[in-house]
């Protein structure tokens, strides 16, 4: 899930371990039929969307457009519970989430894919209780799910 914010942070154990300023949050999980070739694919479609306005109002600018004097961040928080399933009950199954070991094998490979494409991109911890607090610029958030 990708959301275009005006500002993000993540909080872990009452430090703040991860901030961007104009840009976006990007909660991401892996489900157990994610590969490689996804994650990448991934980092590359979250780092060409454009969604940021131009001159004339439009959405038509990816972060690497913007000019350098903004922030054009990423802040990247590992979400496993995206691929929560509540539809057979209404306690969450986490069947389709990729265990912790491949989760954090494909979540590391996303944002080590991003790190080029980008300015700037901070990270949560994998695995913690975080904290994330946001100001949403729109709102614009999307769903993508890799093919």
């Amino acid at each position: 899930m990708v959301q275009r914010v005006s500002s993000a942070s993540v909080v872990v154990d009452g430090q703040v371990v991860g901030r961007c300023g104009r840009g976006f949050l990007v909660l991401v999980a892996a489900s157990v039929d994610s590969t490689e070739a996804q994650a990448v694919a991934l980092a590359d479609r979250v780092a060409g969307l454009r969604v940021f306005n131009d001159d004339a109002g439009k959405m038509n600018l990816a972060l690497k457009d913007l000019p350098e004097s903004e922030a054009a961040e990423v802040l990247v928080v590992s979400q496993f519970t995206l691929y929560g399933d509540v539809y057979s009950s209404r306690r969450p199954s986490f069947v389709k989430s990729a265990g912790y070991e491949r989760g954090l094998e494909l979540y590391e490979l996303f944002v080590e894919s991003l790190r080029p494409l980008v300015r700037g991109v901070e990270t949560g911890v994998f695995g913690a209780s975080m904290e994330v607090s946001l100001v949403n610029d729109g709102p614009v958030t999307l769903v993508i799910d890799a093919k």
